[in-house]
């Protein structure tokens, strides 16, 4: 009997080997098609406008916990009147793989996004997780970029932009970033300096 449940997320080094995650089957790396900055990690879906940013911050001592992850999104997202905080949550830091994480926070928002400084936006539902690594001068950034809808006048709406989106390859889900941010772990403190 075949007990098979699909692909399975794959281990991955970050940022040079100094930390591993475990990134969705077909995971492209953006880096490879162009650049990114250092203190990103950037990975596509093979067939969808979605993706999974992991971002080293400084860490902001004077911002809370509870208040950090909003920090942080409100600074992604500027002065744009079109970005909406539609949840906040705490996350167990005991139920992650990184280890010295003092606090951990999840963030759900909403916002209307150009692409490549288009006119046309597109509507993005953002899953941010934050980890707080005060001893290392750092907040990790984890985000889940899913677009929900795509504007008809979008380059990613385009004719001949789209791929296929092939059966091994289906969207990824919340359930699939939870999965990646539990799976976060540190190798390589030297890369804090």
């Amino acid at each position: 009997m075949d007990n098979e449940v699909g692909p399975q997320p794959q281990g991955h080094l970050l940022f040079g080997g100094a930390f591993s995650a475990f990134l969705p089957p077909g995971s492209l790396d953006v880096s490879e098609m162009r650049q990114v900055p250092d203190n990103q990690e950037v990975f596509v879906h093979p067939s969808t406008d979605q993706s999974f940013i992991v971002e080293l911050l400084e860490y902001q001592a004077d911002v809370p916990d509870e208040n950090a992850a909003r920090y942080h999104f409100e600074d992604i997202a500027g002065a744009s009147a079109s970005a909406e905080i539609l949840s906040q949550e705490t996350f167990a830091p005991h139920l992650l793989a990184l280890e010295g994480c003092s606090s951990a926070w999840g963030l759900t928002a909403r916002q209307l996004v150009a692409k490549f400084d288009e006119e046309a936006k597109n509507e993005v539902t953002l899953h941010l997780v934050l980890l707080r690594l005060p001893q290392y001068g750092t907040d990790l950034l984890l985000t889940f970029n899913n677009p929900t809808y795509i504007h008809p006048l979008s380059s990613s709406a385009a004719p001949g932009t789209e791929v296929p989106a092939s059966p091994s390859q289906p969207p990824w889900t919340v359930e699939l970033f939870h999965t990646f941010v539990r799976s976060v772990r540190l190798l390589n403190p030297g890369i804090f300096g």
